[in-house]
């Protein structure tokens, strides 16, 4: 567990999880807050409640709006669903529907996905021409 939050975590970023043995070690790379569940959810500023609403935002959408999911294409739906969640409106963040529309539309300027690449399976893949 510790190889993959390295590999996508920056060093000294703050990371909270629970007592599961797999992140004893992450203190030497990151700010590493546990939180025991056995004795409560919340230990001041350190809980995993975020990351558990995402996936649960995750699994319904899966689930009952996208209905049929193929493997080669859930990478696509997390990454939905992470820019549905990090640009939700919050207090701080008082985004609205159109608010989120114009920084996808900012953020695609430039980049191509054709129907072949869409389509395709993963390990079919057509090479991208430049």
């Amino acid at each position: 567990m510790q190889e993959i939050v390295c590999e996508n975590v920056l060093p000294g970023t703050s990371v909270s999880t629970d007592e599961f043995s797999g992140y004893y070690g992450l203190s030497d790379t990151f700010a590493h807050g546990v939180v025991n569940h056995l004795e409560s959810y919340v230990q001041g500023n350190v809980h995993t409640q975020g990351l558990e609403n995402f996936w649960s935002l995750l699994k319904r959408g899966l689930g009952g709006t996208y209905v049929s999911v193929e493997p080669f294409h859930l990478f696509r739906y997390v990454d939905e669903q992470a820019f549905r969640f990090n640009n939700r409106a919050t207090r701080n963040n008082p985004m609205n529907d159109g608010d989120r529309f114009s920084l996808l539309c900012e953020q695609i300027v430039g980049k191509r996905l054709t129907y072949a690449e869409l389509t395709a399976k993963e390990d079919k893949k057509p090479e991208a021409a430049f």
